[in-house]
């Protein structure tokens, strides 16, 4: 069997053992339900379906639980590793440092993938159920939603190899990880709001879509609640999408360089790294 697949099976059953998708299932389904009930009153007012009023309430929790709990998977997948002692041991079999890489990996975000479908798909249901019809366009948005919460996902996993190569214990490695979640997350926007309020006329249109592209939480946002005309119009980013002038495929590949570079140069320096 492929050196890959059985690493990535080894971190699945990880997850189980330690009650990991359990917990991340139950928390996103928490909080996407919470977020489904509760929005059925701005739904109402404003004559837009529950699952659309969801889709726009789930984007927001996205940025802000998916981010962290990618980085929470993967922050010690290395370093927690070599301070085992369990990386020199899986390093004396025939696999190579890449297929160690990809492994983790491909298991942690069949971790990810699992909780946010099965967590998301229950807010969906509840809301689809709720409703008196769901237009097809909506069913898109709500999909396109939850795949592009796992690319999420995937992005900060890969930022979390990343961090957890370079480090060298692991305590470090998690403090690391919070310092780039709230970066992200929280600091950056905040950031990037002041250079606008402060230099707004100074900083040119290109500009300002090269410093949206570079955060990732901010080209989801963009993906999600610009992409489609009907959520772009309730979420109020209509004007904001019409100004960046980029194409939905065009942030969907965005989103997967945020993958891909991180990733990539995890292993590149996992390849070098003494353990």
């Amino acid at each position: 069997m492929n050196p890959t697949l059985i690493i990535a099976g080894q971190e699945i059953r990880d997850g189980f053992r330690n009650r990991w998708i359990l917990a991340l299932t139950g928390i996103l389904a928490i909080f996407a339900l919470s977020l489904t009930l509760l929005g059925s009153a701005p739904g109402g007012t404003v004559g837009a379906s529950p699952l659309l009023v969801t889709v726009v309430s789930l984007s927001s929790l996205t940025i802000f639980l998916l981010p962290l709990i990618g980085l929470m998977l993967s922050y010690d997948a290395v370093v927690g590793e070599v301070e085992r002692g369990t990386m020199l041991l899986l390093l004396s079999y025939p696999v190579a440092r890449w297929q160690v890489m990809a492994g983790k990996f491909l298991g942690h975000i069949a971790i990810l993938a699992f909780a946010t479908v099965i967590g998301y798909g229950l807010a969906g249901g509840v809301a689809a159920y709720s409703g008196d019809g769901v237009e097809a366009d909506t069913w898109l948005a709500f999909a396109t939603m939850t795949g592009s919460s796992i690319v999420l996902g995937g992005a900060f996993l890969a930022i979390g190899y990343l961090i957890s190569t370079c480090v060298r214990e692991r305590a470090t490695a998690g403090g690391i990880a919070i310092g780039v979640w709230l970066f992200f997350v929280l600091i950056y926007d905040m950031a990037l709001l002041g250079l606008l309020v402060g230099q707004g006329e100074a900083i040119a249109d290109g500009m300002f879509h090269a410093l949206l592209l570079a955060n990732p939480a901010d080209v989801y946002r963009l993906f999600n609640l610009g992409g489609f005309e009907n959520i772009a119009t309730l979420s109020g980013t209509i004007g904001m999408m019409a100004d960046v002038k980029l194409p939905a495929w065009a942030l969907g590949m965005v989103q997967l360089a945020w993958v891909i570079v991180p990733l990539g140069a995890a292993g590149l320096l996992f390849r070098k790294k003494e353990i």
